[in-house]
């Protein structure tokens, strides 16, 4: 039996619904029927319940306008790092295996080479890196699971939910069985708040740069197959394989979804990991070897896009959404 925390959420209710077409047992909690956040609850229930694997789906993530609001950033911390730990501590003294859902934005930008080197470029939105992605994207590399976090309270400037969630990550990352699970920028063809193009197409003005993304029912199938794998437990980046640029997207999505005006972008001057906003945001690459090498495959980013843009609005009779504009990133 797998214990599901978490279960109304966003990635939660992923799960859930993977779950039940698996045929896995399991039991979903939220936090209305049961408050798995006190620590004597939670190890009463899994000493009696004796779960085979915990998942912990539960998170804060919020607006990038509430990020310096005091009541979001203490939702965010209790949630995205204090919880965390908590369920860590658990699970370690009941023996019982587990995955977290962490983010795969406490990273900002990603590596080129250059010369035979890699260095790190922070900015993906500067020409010479979008020319580089256009025209030689094996020159790209996205950041691995042994790359420190560059996008967090440790190295600053970062969101707050970046920094809750990299502080999650360093303290429990020796804690016992446990995957951590890396998903970026989540997108499925569901209308919802959390969902990225859902976001995207809403945003008043969005920069120009250069994403990694993860499919949600992608993404979640991917974790649970680490598990029935049993694939070596740690962290893994779990994202669609490839990239693409937000302003192909913006085209693509202008198209398939008939919107009725066009996304706007960041003029120069705005553009850029933190010029120009209140807020920092994470835009970065990430490195899905790991979870390949470990047998798990998931479909490519242009796939993904093609099949949620098609499903979200449908085609026009003899018309087939077609995703062209990304690019394969090693």
């Amino acid at each position: 039996m797998i214990l599901l925390l978490g279960a109304g959420g966003y990635f939660g209710r992923t799960f859930a619904a993977e779950l039940r077409r698996r045929g896995h047992p399991f039991i979903p909690l939220s936090r209305q029927t049961f408050d798995y956040t006190r620590f004597d609850l939670l190890f009463d229930y899994l000493r009696t319940m004796k779960p085979a694997f915990v998942i912990n789906a539960a998170g804060f993530h919020g607006r990038p306008e509430e990020d310096a609001l005091e009541a979001a950033r203490e939702q965010a911390m209790l949630a995205n790092a204090l919880l965390p730990q908590m369920i860590a501590r658990v699970c370690l003294m009941t023996r019982t295996p587990w995955g977290h859902v962490s983010s795969g934005s406490i990273y900002q930008g990603a590596k080129v080479l250059e010369e035979g080197k890699l260095r790190v470029e922070r900015d993906l939105g500067r020409p010479e890196v979008r020319e580089i992605f256009e025209h030689r994207p094996h020159w790209l590399r996205g950041f691995t699971e042994r790359d420190e976090p560059n996008f967090s309270f440790r190295a600053e400037p970062c969101s707050f939910y970046s920094g809750t969630k990299a502080l999650a990550e360093e303290a429990v990352r020796e804690m016992g069985q446990v995957y951590l699970w890396r998903p970026r920028l989540a997108f499925s063809d569901r209308r919802s708040p959390q969902d990225f193009l859902w976001q995207f197409q809403r945003e008043a003005r969005v920069p120009d740069t250069i994403e990694s993304l993860s499919h949600t029912g992608d993404c979640v199938r991917a974790c649970l197959d680490l598990w029935e794998k049993r694939a070596p437990f740690g962290i893994y980046n779990v994202t669609n394989p490839g990239a693409v640029r937000t302003r192909d997207l913006a085209e693509i999505m202008e198209k398939a979804l008939r919107l009725p005006q066009p996304i706007e972008f960041e003029g120069a001057e705005e553009n850029g990991a933190t010029q120009g906003k209140r807020t920092p945001q994470s835009h970065c690459l990430l490195d899905v070897s790991k979870l390949l090498e470990a047998g798990v495959k998931m479909r490519s980013v242009e796939a993904a896009l093609e099949e949620s843009l098609h499903r979200e609005n449908g085609p026009r009779p003899g018309e087939r959404v077609r995703v062209a504009r990304a690019r394969v990133v090693d």
